[in-house]
């Protein structure tokens, strides 16, 4: 099996269950009029994992382009807006307006539901070995 990963299978299964989470979340918030990227700007303004462009870009491997198209969106749909950066006159801060605070407990609770049914099946022991197996992945990927 180890032999089989080395020669792409890995990759492929890996970009077979990003795919297959990321339709699901997308089916799971498309009542909601929001977009997975959309939603995941968001849940990191709430939790204070990003402000910036360059934070999401980083989140989300977009470039500045796309990300300031996706922020667009997201901001016409009232869920953000910029703010000015009293530190960096040259870049904005991203902040949740109260509609997007509003709209966040909800797309939570729809990602939560499509989580769980991929874990369907899932007891508490698999789902640390999968933890643990894909954070050691992530810790591999890095360069030396």
């Amino acid at each position: 099996m180890l032999d089989e990963f080395c020669t792409g299978d890995l990759g492929f299964l890996v970009t077979s269950v990003r795919n297959g989470i990321q339709d699901a979340l997308e089916r799971e918030l498309a009542p909601l009029q929001m977009t997975v990227p959309q939603y995941v700007v968001m849940n990191c303004l709430a939790k204070g994992w990003g402000r910036t462009l360059s934070d999401f870009c980083r989140v989300l491997a977009y470039d500045s382009g796309a990300m300031t198209r996706l922020l667009d969106r997201i901001a016409a749909k009232g869920f953000i807006r910029r703010v000015e950066n009293e530190s960096d006159r040259r870049s904005s801060l991203i902040e949740l307006t109260e509609l997007g605070q509003a709209a966040l407990p909800q797309a939570r609770q729809v990602t939560e539901v499509a989580f769980r049914r991929l874990l369907a099946g899932f007891s508490e022991k698999d789902a640390e070995t999968l933890h643990k197996l894909l954070s050691r992945i992530l810790i591999n990927a890095k360069p030396d």
